[in-house]
C-alpha cells in the first residue's frame, strides 16, 4: 500500500528479501489470513496507525529454513512471500493440522476463544449471541460456545449463512439485517440474553445491547460498519450492563494467554470437536478481490491469500 483507500490500493510489488531477526522466525509464507483489521488498515481507520508504504496482514503460516511449520501473528507484513513472526506469538503447527486450518485459528480462533472465556466469561447454561456466525471468527465462536454448554443465538445475513450456523450447532438463528433485531433475538432466545458478542457498530450495537438481560455482558471486538458507537451511562445503569472491549494485540505480552488458547484450539481441531470453516483462497495478486468480498460480506468462513499466486 502506497496510499490509503479502497481495495484498489493493494498492489503487488517486489521488495527486498527479509534478513533474519533476533527472537523471530523467518517464514516462507504459504497462506496469509485476510481480516477486517486489514480493511481498517487500508482505510486508515485501524486502532494502531501505520506509516506508508505498508504491507498489510497480521497472520501467516509458513515454513522456516529447516522445514518447520509455524503459524503466527504479525504486526503487518503478512501479505508477502516472507514474513517475520515473533517467537512469543507463533506456534509450531501439528502435522495433522493443515495450513488453512492453522491460519483460521491464529487471529480469529484466538479472538473467539478469549472473547468467550476471558472477556465474557461464558458459563454453561447461559445464552450468548454470536454475530457474523458464518464468518471466520463467528463460525469458531459458535462451536466453542457450544462446547462450553451455552445456548447459542447466531446472527447471519442470508439463509445459507444461517443454515451453516445451525449445522455448526447454533440453537437458533436470526437474520442480522432485520429491522426488529432486538425482538427477534429475544424471541429466538426465549427472553433477554446473558451474553452477546458485537462487531458491527452503529444501530446493530444498540439493538444487541437492548436484548441483554439485567447484569448482561457485551463483548465488543470490532466496528465492521465503520461506525464507532457511543452508549449512555443511563442505558448501562438501568440493567447493570457490562460492556467490555477486546483487541487481540493486548494479549501479546501475556506469556500464558495465547499459548493456552492456541494449544486448546489445535487440540480441538485434532480431536474433531472444532471444524474451522474454510472460505475461498485467493492468489496474492487478487488481494483486492478478497477485501471486496469481505467488505460485502459475500463470504463464509476464513478468507486467505496464497502467496504463490
Amino acid at each position: 500500500m502506497e496510499q490509503f483507500g479502497g481495495p484498489e490500493v493493494l498492489q503487488v510489488v517486489e521488495v527486498p528479501d527479509l534478513e533474519p531477526r533476533g527472537a523471530h522466525h523467518l517464514l516462507q509464507v504459504s497462506r496469509a489470513g485476510v481480516n477486517y483489521a486489514d480493511m481498517h488498515v487500508r482505510g486508515n481507520s485501524y486502532l494502531a496507525p501505520v506509516t506508508l508504504p505498508y504491507i498489510p496482514g497480521n497472520e501467516v503460516v509458513g515454513t522456516t529454513a529447516d522445514g518447520k511449520r509455524f503459524v503466527g501473528l504479525t504486526q503487518g507484513g503478512g501479505y508477502a512471500e516472507q514474513a517475520h513472526v515473533h517467537r512469543r506469538t507463533s506456534w509450531e503447527v501439528p502435522d495433522d493440522v493443515t495450513d488453512e486450518q492453522a491460519v483460521a485459528l491464529c487471529l480469529q480462533g484466538n479472538s473467539a476463544y478469549h472473547l468467550l472465556h476471558t472477556v465474557a466469561a461464558v458459563r454453561e447454561g447461559q445464552t450468548v449471541v454470536i454475530p457474523a456466525a458464518a464468518g471466520g471468527l463467528g463460525s469458531i465462536a459458535v462451536q466453542l460456545a457450544k462446547s462450553i454448554g451455552a445456548k447459542v443465538i447466531a446472527l447471519a445475513s442470508t439463509k445459507e449463512k444461517r443454515q451453516l450456523a445451525e449445522d455448526l450447532g447454533a440453537d437458533a438463528v436470526v437474520d442480522s439485517t432485520s429491522e426488529n433485531l432486538t425482538e427477534e433475538i429475544k424471541e429466538a432466545a426465549g427472553g433477554p440474553v446473558q451474553v452477546a458478542l458485537e462487531m458491527t457498530g452503529g444501530p446493530t450495537f444498540h439493538s444487541i445491547i437492548a436484548a441483554l438481560a439485567p447484569n448482561g455482558r457485551l463483548a465488543v471486538y470490532g466496528y465492521a460498519s465503520g461506525q464507532t458507537t457511543e452508549v449512555s451511562t443511563k442505558v448501562l445503569m438501568e440493567q447493570s450492563i457490562t460492556v467490555s472491549g477486546f483487541w487481540l494485540p493486548t494479549l501479546f505480552r501475556d506469556l500464558k494467554a495465547l499459548p493456552a488458547s492456541m494449544n486448546a484450539l489445535f487440540d480441538a481441531v485434532r480431536a474433531g470437536s472444532l471444524r474451522p470453516v474454510l472460505g475461498q483462497v485467493y492468489p496474492m495478486s487478487k488481494a483486492a478481490a478478497a477485501h471486496a468480498a469481505l467488505a460485502a460480506r459475500a463470504h463464509t468462513g476464513k478468507l486467505c491469500l496464497d502467496t504463490a499466486g
